[in-house]
């Protein structure tokens, strides 16, 4: 069953705004495929000329504010060079994710040769729009169920508002907030819970989103349509979304319940982890991206830091032997000290506290803290009994239109596993921000009958000492890693390559060549060996 689509009006008559117009280039100064910063009335403006034809939108990124011009224009949208979110340089609407909004749109008028953008005066300062969304009607008796209060659920929400759903939505979480900015807890530990709320409470309460924190759903009844939480109460629905996460996995060894033993989860994690580091000697497990961030982060603060890992580099399976050396060596730059190969047997404690972590090696690390960082597991075992379909990992099994094998249940985000269009449709488990929303936006189209499949070009960064290495596409198998630049300078791409054919890149202070990548891929263009060791990389627009 769908959702009926219903007749509703956005809001009132446009009314004549007043204007301000700027002369902002000639028409023979941008060609076809180029486009240009300029300036309105002090308002910065991104001019691109596409066809002949000129567009102006607004000229950051609404996720955080890079500059879009550095960005790369493919056809008529452009791709943040930072995290990888697009935008279609005719509307300004967000067309990729991370971000929620889309850019402001502004009139652009060609006149003897000369080009002109008009902004209203009452949005002369806007940076970003959103986009208009129905509220809740009272003669709709439909429910919407969203379970997990991640970026997939506030994306299906606002998805289906925007596509004028008007029953009640409802998000339920566990957590304490309400959908926050999750990437920034391990490149910012300390950071006000007011500063990573994705929406506002007003915004929740204007287009009619419910979200129930610190409620906890345990179990699904697909046949009764209605989900039962931790205190015992029960919620009827008429469609399901499971956007439940993963938590991060705990340590199995000896000691692992003592005092200072850490997960990094929530943002009361963040804040505590902080706090007990400070001045303190941190002994971080897990040498993967939230080891290296948390690594990265208390460098500074802590007295000592120390990081556990399995393989003899980080980042070794996913980024390589070269590019996870390079990373140690950053890290080693602010003291931050290395056991590589080697594993946790044992955490001893005095007075129920933690004070040291015993390798497999041999070596006894002297620890205030130990935080676990050796990879997540699939929120899914509130389905047990449920009927829905889950993979050997316990993520929960989707089509390309995020739907569960029981009908109106759908699942979108970091607990699920589907078909990568980019890899001929090999189900995978991607575990990225960009992902997760791209298909909560999938699912509220499908919940509106609107058949939509997920197409979305996988897009990740990590942040290390203030410095952003980029990563696109899905690496797994590789077979070699072609660079251009330096590793050891730590400027450079890499393309990683099986059977002849690039399917990842990587890069570091070389924008904006991995959101070309990412462009190209999602345009369907395949990026070749060949192309990747030519010396002339032209085609990639730099």
């Amino acid at each position: 069953m769908s959702l009926k689509q219903e007749t509703c009006s956005y809001g009132g008559e446009e009314e004549e705004e007043e204007e301000e117009t700027g002369l902002v280039c000639e028409e023979a100064d941008l060609e076809d495929g180029q486009m240009r910063e300029v300036s309105v009335a002090e308002q910065k403006v991104l001019l691109v000329r596409v066809q002949g034809q000129y567009f102006a939108v607004g000229s950051k990124c609404s996720h955080y504010n890079a500059p879009l011009v550095k960005g790369a224009l493919v056809g008529d949208r452009v791709r943040c060079p930072f995290h990888g979110a697009c935008f279609s340089v005719k509307t300004g609407d967000i067309e990729e994710y991370p971000g929620l909004d889309s850019l402001p749109s502004y009139k652009v008028k060609v006149v003897d040769g000369k080009v002109y953008v008009s902004i209203n005066k009452k949005s002369l300062t806007l940076t970003k729009r959103v986009k208009a969304m129905c509220r809740t009607s009272p003669d709709v008796k439909r429910i919407v169920l969203l379970v997990g209060g991640g970026p997939a659920a506030l994306v299906c929400a606002e998805t289906l508002r925007q596509n004028c759903f008007q029953g009640r939505i409802v998000i339920i979480t566990k957590d304490a907030l309400p959908p926050f900015d999750k990437p920034k807890l391990s490149k910012a530990l300390n950071v006000d819970s007011g500063s990573i709320l994705l929406r506002s409470a007003d915004f929740y309460q204007q287009y009619g989103i419910e979200v129930w924190t610190q409620r906890e759903v345990v179990s699904l009844n697909s046949a009764d349509k209605v989900v039962k939480m931790s205190d015992g109460t029960e919620q009827l629905y008429d469609q399901l979304l499971i956007s439940t996460g993963c938590r991060a996995r705990p340590l199995g060894c000896p000691g692992s319940d003592l005092r200072g033993v850490k997960l990094l989860q929530t943002h009361e994690d963040a804040k505590e982890i902080h706090e007990s580091c400070l001045g303190k000697k941190a002994v971080i497990v897990g040498a993967s991206f939230i080891g290296m961030e948390l690594a990265s982060y208390l460098s500074d603060k802590a007295a000592a830091v120390a990081v556990v890992g399995r393989t003899r580099f980080p980042y070794e399976s996913s980024l390589g032997l070269e590019i996870g050396k390079m990373s140690m060596r950053m890290l080693e730059e602010r003291n931050v000290e290395f056991y590589m190969s080697d594993e946790v047997t044992e955490l001893r404690g005095e007075g129920g506290k933690v004070k040291e972590v015993v390798l497999k090696g041999g070596a006894t690390l002297e620890a205030d803290v130990v935080i676990a960082g050796i990879g997540v597991i699939p929120n899914s075992h509130f389905l047990a009994g449920s009927r829905v379909e889950v993979d050997s990992k316990k993520a929960v099994i989707v089509d390309k239109f995020m739907r569960t094998n029981l009908a109106d249940v759908f699942s979108a985000g970091d607990v699920t596993s589907f078909p990568l269009t980019i890899r001929d449709d090999q189900r995978v488990h991607i575990g990225h921000w960009q992902m997760s929303q791209a298909q909560g936006r999938v699912a509220a189209l499908n919940m509106m009958n609107k058949p939509t499949a997920i197409q979305s070009v996988p897009f990740f960064w990590t942040v290390l000492l203030g410095k952003s290495i980029r990563y696109t596409g899905y690496g797994e198998g590789y077979t070699e890693i072609i660079f251009k630049g330096s590793v050891e300078e730590r400027k450079f791409l890499a393309f990683y390559i099986k059977d002849e054919v690039v399917v990842a890149a990587a890069s570091l202070m070389f924008d904006p060549a991995v959101a070309r990548i990412a462009e190209l891929m999602a345009t369907g263009r395949t990026v070749t060996k060949a192309q990747a060791q030519a010396d002339d990389l032209s085609w990639l627009q730099m």
